[in-house]
């Protein structure tokens, strides 16, 4: 017997998305960056707890306030930031997989706490096509995920057939936490000290705690303004301020310098342009900018180096490893 769990939706939220991971990979020459997850530590195990492939397609919900009537039985999953999830009005836990019969009714609250982000994952993964390689809505292009847009009321989500599974649970022990002030792990550069920044400029970066603009999105999440001496006077032939450059690719992740202004390139940003890329934040770390809540929660950054990235990126693997779940 297969298990699925086709959704209608009662309740859309801020802006739900249907997402895949990693989306849109080897695009960038196209235009495209990946999309997908912002948080895809969150989303993977979401698919993980309801026997899915990590990178099925699932739910990213914006600050909760979410509710869908079941169409057909199977397992969901809830994960991310600590809200009160409830099935039939009666609360169901957080990370760990649900059962759901045709005609119940499932409701995300809005997060009242830290965190930015929730993923709900169907068991058997949201049937909807492929654009370009992958499944995740990318908005500003119009494409992927349900049509290429955010979730509507009454739109229906159908998922493809899965074979039974067991329950799932992570331990409380390994579940992420989310705070409101963070740590989020960067390498150094490409356009950092001393061609672009000064050491002291640098420093500075590290040493300071960065607010989120309540501006910050799925294209980029943007920070407090801050004046940097800069180690030139402009960006010679290719603009007056030191941040300008000749256009040049720019990586997922990159902290990019628009000026004075600090922005994370989010999963939905530009796939390359004239400004300096001062830092990158560690793959393994950015779960973390898919959990920053834009006007409150702030961010230092901690430099680390590729072998520390690495050791990050193995307990990240450690954690998606489907024998850690009870």
């Amino acid at each position: 017997m297969t298990q699925t769990a086709a959704l209608e939706v009662l309740e859309p939220g801020l802006q739900t998305t249907v997402q895949d991971y990693p989306g849109r990979r080897g695009r960038q020459s196209l235009g495209f960056f990946p999309s997908g997850p912002v948080d895809s530590l969150a989303f993977r195990l979401a698919n993980l707890l309801v026997g899915n492939r990590p990178g099925a397609a699932a739910l990213e919900i914006p600050l909760g306030r979410f509710q869908a009537g079941v169409l057909a039985p199977g397992r969901i999953a809830v994960t991310g930031p600590e809200t009160t999830v409830t099935l039939n009005g009666s609360p169901v836990p957080q990370w760990e997989s649900v059962p759901v019969e045709t005609g119940d009714v499932l409701a995300c609250e809005v997060l009242r706490g830290p965190g930015h982000r929730l993923y709900l994952a169907l068991s058997g993964g949201i049937a909807v096509p492929e654009v370009f390689g992958s499944r995740s809505t990318f908005l500003l292009a119009g494409i992927g995920g349900l049509d290429g847009r955010a979730l509507e009321r009454a739109d229906i989500l159908d998922t493809f057939p899965a074979a039974p599974s067991r329950p799932r649970r992570l331990p409380v022990s390994l579940r992420p936490s989310y705070p409101t002030a963070w740590e989020i792990e960067i390498l150094r550069g490409p356009h950092a000290d001393p061609d672009f920044l000064t050491a002291e400029d640098f420093a500075d970066f590290l040493a300071a705690s960065w607010r989120c603009d309540l501006s910050s999105d799925r294209v980029g999440i943007r920070f407090n303004p801050h004046r940097f001496r800069w180690a030139r006077p402009s960006g010679g032939v290719a603009g007056g301020h030191p941040s300008n450059l000749l256009d040049s690719s720019y990586p997922p992740g990159g902290i990019l310098a628009y000026g004075d202004v600090l922005t994370v390139l989010g999963p939905d940003s530009n796939t390359s342009g004239g400004f300096a890329v001062i830092a990158t934040v560690a793959s393994a770390s950015l779960w973390k900018v898919g959990q920053l809540r834009p006007g409150r929660d702030t961010v230092t950054f901690r430099e680390i180096h590729l072998d520390q990235a690495a050791a990050l990126s193995a307990q990240v693997n450690q954690l998606l490893d489907v024998k850690a779940l009870a």
